[in-house]
């Protein structure tokens, strides 16, 4: 019998590209995004998979639970959980939008872990699953300017290692993707496109990052970081004086 994927965050981005990729080795797709219309266009293209369009703000109140009760209601058993949804925001913490900063975290932090809970249960029954959530380089050093995707980004990060350890004699495998800027439409929602770092460097592709974490997380590795500039930085990083790298990232981050 063919599995199911989920993922979130599905319409777009790092999101579509798992969706290609897990199609491309005969999962059947649980698409989970607000834009219900890029959601369709998708699944179109997956003839050879069964594929499930859940179109929903994964912020708003109760929609974990109005997804897991989808899920139960189809008698969909998921065998990959791509916590994919996510997003940033460009500015000072205390001229940022208090409203944005919160449905960052909701969405970064409380949806994941609802999501990773709910599914998880039926994974550990099973003693098989994986779980891919989407972290980023951000998870290894505070962000000035980007204070709270930073942080959201090293509870992703610390979360996955943890329950990772944790499942080790459960069948269910959970990994951390954490890739560094990635050509995808992140950083026109987080307003950076004018950043140092953005004008310095080459970005890798969604496809070329979001294959790199199916690998990992098939293998069995917890943390998945892209690139190996990226991993030498995260190298160099748990070295270097955290004020050190605070400035060097604020630095990084300035317009």
């Amino acid at each position: 019998m063919r599995k199911t994927a989920l993922i979130t965050g599905a319409s777009s981005g790092l999101g579509k590209e798992f969706a290609k990729q897990l199609a491309e080795k005969d999962y059947n797709l649980v698409l989970v995004a607000r834009r219900e219309n890029l959601l369709k266009d998708l699944a179109r293209k997956f003839s050879q998979v069964k594929v499930h369009v859940f179109a929903i703000d994964l912020t708003a109140q109760n929609a974990v639970e109005d997804l897991v009760k989808y899920l139960s209601d189809q008698k969909l058993s998921i065998h990959v959980l791509i916590n994919n949804a996510g997003f940033g925001d460009y500015a000072r913490f205390d001229e940022a939008d208090i409203g944005k900063l919160q449905n960052m975290i909701d969405l970064n932090v409380k949806v994941l872990t609802g999501l990773m809970y709910y599914i998880s249960q039926q994974m550990i029954r099973r003693q098989s699953g994986y779980i891919l959530n989407v972290a980023s380089t951000a998870a290894f050093q505070p962000g000035p300017m980007m204070a709270t995707y930073f942080a959201t980004k090293h509870y992703v990060l610390a979360l996955s290692e943890a329950v990772a350890h944790e499942w080790k004699a459960k069948g269910v495998k959970v990994c951390a993707l954490c890739p560094g800027p990635t050509a995808t439409e992140f950083f026109n929602q987080a307003d950076m496109n004018n950043s140092t770092m953005m004008k310095s460097i080459k970005l890798p592709s969604a496809e070329e990052v979001s294959r790199f974490g199916l690998d990992n997380l098939f293998k069995g590795k917890t943390v998945a970081v892209h690139g190996f500039l990226n991993r030498f930085l995260v190298f160099i990083g748990r070295l270097a004086p955290r004020n050190t790298i605070t400035a060097l990232t604020a630095k990084a981050l300035k317009k």
